[in-house]
């Protein structure tokens, strides 16, 4: 009897647990600007933004465009930095009434050197004057296993204090996949497609909370 009694507790336990972790995993936290009056959606990147290594149309936000009912603008450049990106925001964003801009920067700093503190810095102040025109704001992690792992830990950090959507992991899989990518690391036309379902995954819930508070 008190075996069935046991086992009992372990199995209500363990359906609670259960229950907790769907529920917990389904929770979105507060973001800023959710009640946004911008109408697009702007991708401001790098080359993974902009799509290396694929025709025009084939880059992970004109992807984004076909899953959304929203207007989806690439302001991704080739080769961009932090540093450049900062000087760019008027004309890219602010100037584009903005509902929501997606920020994925932090390759290029890398592998030119750029101080890790320089290139947050630039994203904090990226998100800082971008929240302050009443956007919501969305940081993506484009780090690879331990590759960058102390970007995607201040870049979290970034989300968590301005509450910013976080993309955890873009390119995750990708990098290591040759059927993925267009050379060493630029993904290709299946890469992007990739990333696209990953952002619009994250966004989602946000996007339709910001709709209901339009009505």
């Amino acid at each position: 009897m008190r075996r069935n009694s046991r086992q009992l507790k372990v199995f209500l336990f363990a359906i609670c647990y259960l229950l907790f972790a769907i529920l917990g995993g389904c929770v979105k936290r507060e973001i800023t600007n959710i009640d946004s009056k911008g109408k697009n959606i702007i991708c401001f990147g790098d080359s993974i933004t902009w799509g290396y290594g694929v025709s025009p149309g084939q880059d992970y936000p004109s992807a984004l465009a076909k899953m959304l009912n929203i207007p989806v603008i690439n302001a991704g450049i080739d080769g961009d930095t932090s540093i450049e990106a900062v000087k760019r925001i008027n004309t890219d964003i602010v100037d584009r009434d903005p509902l929501l801009v997606i920020i994925e920067f932090g390759g290029n700093d890398f592998l030119r050197k750029i101080p890790l503190e320089v290139t947050v810095n630039n994203i904090r102040n990226m998100v800082d004057e971008i929240q302050a025109e009443g956007a919501m704001v969305a940081i993506a992690d484009v780090s690879t296993g331990f590759v960058m792992d102390e970007y995607r830990r201040a870049f979290y950090k970034i989300s968590k204090e301005t509450k910013a959507i976080f993309i955890p992991d873009l390119l995750s899989g990708i990098v290591i996949n040759p059927r993925l990518k267009s050379d060493f690391l630029h993904p290709n036309r299946d890469g992007y497609q990739l990333i696209a379902q990953r952002v619009y995954r994250a966004l989602a819930p946000y996007l339709k909370q910001n709709n209901l508070t339009r009505k």
